[in-house]
Formats: C-alpha cells, structure tokens, sequence
C-alpha cells in the first residue's frame, strides 16, 4: 500500500482504526494493533463501528430523501463500501459530494478511486480549521450554500477537544447552511459505562494522531442547538437515540450493547 509524504505510520490514526474494525485494508500493523487493544477493553466496539457506519448511510439516504442533492462529509474517513456519493445518488442520481479528512491517506486513496467523478471532491483539511474547508476551490465548485446542504459529522467531534470549542466549530459550519439544510451528527458517549472500560478505551488513542474525548446525552445535544431534531424513526420522539437505533425499522431489534456506545442525531435547519 502506498504510504503519503508525510504519513507516521508508527502512530495510530482514527480513520484507519475504523477501517480496520469494517474489514477494510487500509490501514498499518500500529492501526491493527490499536483496534485489538480496543477490542479487548471493549469486545462490542466493532458492533459499534458497524453501528454508526449504518447510521451515517441511513441518516444520508434520509436527508437526500428530503430532496437534498448536495453533502459535506467531514471525518470521512477511508473510502470503503457504501460511501455517502453511493448513497445518496441511489436516491439522487447527481447528487453532489465533498469529502472532507485530515488524514492525507484519505486524500490519496479518496483521489485515486474518485478521479474523473466530477460529482465528488476530497479535500485534506482539518475541521478545526473551518476556513480551509468551506473557502476551499473544490468545495465552492460543487457546493452552493444558498440552496439546502446535508452536513455530515459522524463520528468525528468526539476527537475534538474542549479546548478547541468544538460546539463552536460545529455552529460556524450550521451557520453558513441554507435554511433547509440538515445536520446527522454521532459521538462516543460514557453514560453509563464502567469507567475503567472507558478509560482504557480512551487510553489506546494517547499515541494516536488523535485523542479521544467522550461525552455525555447532554453535551452531544448541545451540537443541535438551534436546529429542529427529526424523530429518528416512525413513532418516536424528536431526540437523539443511539446509533443502531435510528431508522431503523424495528427499533428495539435494532438496539444493542456496541451501538449503546453511540448517541446520534438530524436535525433540520429552520
């Protein structure tokens, strides 16, 4: 596998974590070996990591069912299976694109398998760094923030710190969105959980390219202010619920220990 300029592939990074929890290939020994510490610490977290996968594809089949033709994916992570573009254009042949990730294998990998896609972009920009995404040429091409967008953050704020005013950062990409627009939003949580689990969960990631931070029902809520929650499945009320929760068509067959791990949300811009 061709490793970028640039790339410690001693450290551990998130997204090829992930990837190797979905039984994906593109990742490193130092990646493999975090996600086994993790397993150990935590034997459902790959449920988890399939949990949110299914979330962010069900919450962007959703929104472009909504009539929404144009998405920015932040924290993308590795181009695998049923990526956003795969989705939504089953619902919205066109539908536009732009993948956002700091992790430069991201951009590599994403460019190569989506070169001449002229419905996709990768960008290699941090979302702690709001201007270099949303000033970005690529996504100014494909994006027109004066008509409705689907903003996608799954599984990514939870590698923000406090320090860097991650609610903030959420509010400054939900403001430049046209009224209509949606938010699908999933974070690590620790309500309720052992806390020498959490602890040596968190722990894995201190030689990661990135930390882990968790959060609680509250503090995740916290990333919707302003915005109107959708009830995540027929009957149900306008909250956030865990990942394997929402869409789903039976939500209590749905419901398990990994996807407990995870609180999600869309809400809609008025």
């Amino acid at each position: 596998m061709q490793v970028p300029a640039g790339v410690d592939v001693s450290r551990p990074a998130p997204a090829r974590i992930y990837d190797y929890m979905l039984h994906g290939s593109n990742h490193f020994p130092s990646d493999a070996d975090a996600a086994e510490k993790i397993l150990a610490a935590v034997p459902e977290i790959r449920d988890c990591a399939w949990s949110n996968r299914g979330f962010h594809q069900r919450a962007a089949k959703w929104i472009a069912e909504q009539g929404v033709s144009q998405f920015l994916d932040i924290g993308s992570g590795l181009p695998t299976v049923g990526n956003t573009h795969e989705v939504v254009q089953q619902v919205i042949p066109g539908a536009r694109v732009v993948y956002a990730d700091n992790d430069p294998m991201v951009a590599e990998q994403g460019g190569r398998l989506l070169a001449g896609d002229n419905t996709t972009r990768v960008i290699c920009a941090d979302l702690r760094e709001p201007d270099r995404i949303l000033d970005h040429p690529g996504l100014k091409e494909l994006v027109d923030f004066s008509q409705p967008a689907g903003l996608l953050l799954t599984a990514v704020m939870m590698f923000v710190s406090d320090a860097w005013e991650p609610w903030d950062l959420v509010a400054r990409y939900v403001d430049v969105l046209a009224p209509g627009s949606y938010l699908a939003l999933s974070h690590l949580t620790d309500d309720y959980k052992p806390p020498a689990t959490t602890e040596r969960f968190r722990a894995v990631f201190d030689r990661a390219t990135e930390q882990m931070h968790f959060r609680s029902r509250d503090e995740i809520a916290r990333f919707f202010g302003g915005m109107q929650l959708v009830p995540p499945y027929e009957g149900g009320p306008p909250a956030l619920c865990y990942t394997g929760i929402w869409g789903a068509e039976d939500p209590a067959l749905a419901d398990s220990d990994g996807a407990r791990w995870l609180y999600c949300g869309v809400a809609r811009k008025p």
